[in-house]
């Protein structure tokens, strides 16, 4: 019985282009090591869906002690955090440890990634991968199949495909912020905590309707880093509501355009960091 699944996965590996094995091989190595111890794995899986659902408990004390916040009940808003939680925590199993660029630039360490025939974003974004993140995304796929089975949706092919849609590109947006903070970090170097203000207060921003955040939260996470075209704009075009006054209903449909504009503005903060970046003189 080991041959021929030993026979299979070479098979597998085969059909791989040569570019992406070496990349496979890492992330399988690091995923077998976590998995590998089981009592510790477990913890970090119960301790990561209990901060998940630390933060959705802080929406429903919000929504539960109110008829509604910015014209969205407590089920509406569930569409709302789980788009938004769901596609964060895809991105930040994706793309999170792209946080550890720091350590890696005062170490010295990211020299190395210079010397390999890989791009370096992709060096960084397989350096490491945190099992435990998967836990995260229950959370916000339960509170979305929660709000789809509370909310009264009009199914068609057009819904299936606005909700497709909207968690494709929530996880482009969401992993653009990642690399943008990264590219960022070969100016800053100890400035985490800032780009954190954005990346992680921009997944907070995006699980609360937009019409309630003030003017500057409109600027910075409705069009430098449109996290509201991850969740709020979407879903309001989903249930037919009002979006932020003055816009169109429709403008949830827009959410791949913010989503271009996301990766245009990661992909020139990326290039910009790297060309600046000289070396640690290793």
């Amino acid at each position: 019985m080991a041959e021929p699944k030993r026979n299979r996965r070479l098979g597998r590996q085969r059909a791989l282009p040569d570019g992406l094995r070496a990349y496979r091989a890492v992330l399988a190595s690091r995923a077998r090591s976590q998995a590998s111890y089981r009592a510790s794995f477990r913890m970090d899986l119960v301790g990561t869906v209990l901060v998940g659902l630390i933060e959705f408990s802080e929406v429903w004390v919000l929504y539960s002690a109110t008829d509604q916040i910015g014209g969205f009940t407590l089920a509406q808003i569930l569409l709302v955090f789980g788009l938004a939680d769901l596609a964060f925590s895809l991105a930040d199993l994706v793309a999170g440890h792209c946080d550890n660029l720091p350590v890696y630039v005062r170490a010295g360490t990211l020299d190395v990634f210079f010397l390999r025939p890989q791009p370096v974003l992709a060096q960084l974004i397989t350096s490491d991968l945190s099992l435990r993140r998967l836990a995260r995304c229950l959370v916000g796929a339960t509170s979305l199949t929660v709000g789809l089975v509370l909310n009264d949706i009009d199914w068609s092919v057009g819904t299936v495909g606005l909700l497709v849609v909207a968690l494709v590109c929530g996880f482009v947006i969401f992993t653009a912020q990642f690399v943008t903070a990264a590219g960022l970090q070969f100016f800053l170097i100890n400035g985490s905590e800032m780009t954190n203000a954005f990346v992680y207060g921009g997944r907070y921003a995006a699980t609360q309707p937009a019409n309630v955040w003030p003017r500057g939260l409109l600027v910075v996470f409705g069009a430098v880093f449109p996290v509201a075209f991850a969740a709020y704009l979407p879903v309001s075009t989903l249930l037919g509501m009002p979006g932020l006054a003055g816009l169109p209903t429709w403008l949830g449909w827009c959410a791949p355009i913010a989503a271009l504009w996301a990766v245009v503005v990661a992909g020139l903060c990326w290039r910009w960091g790297l060309r600046h970046y000289r070396g640690a003189g290793g």
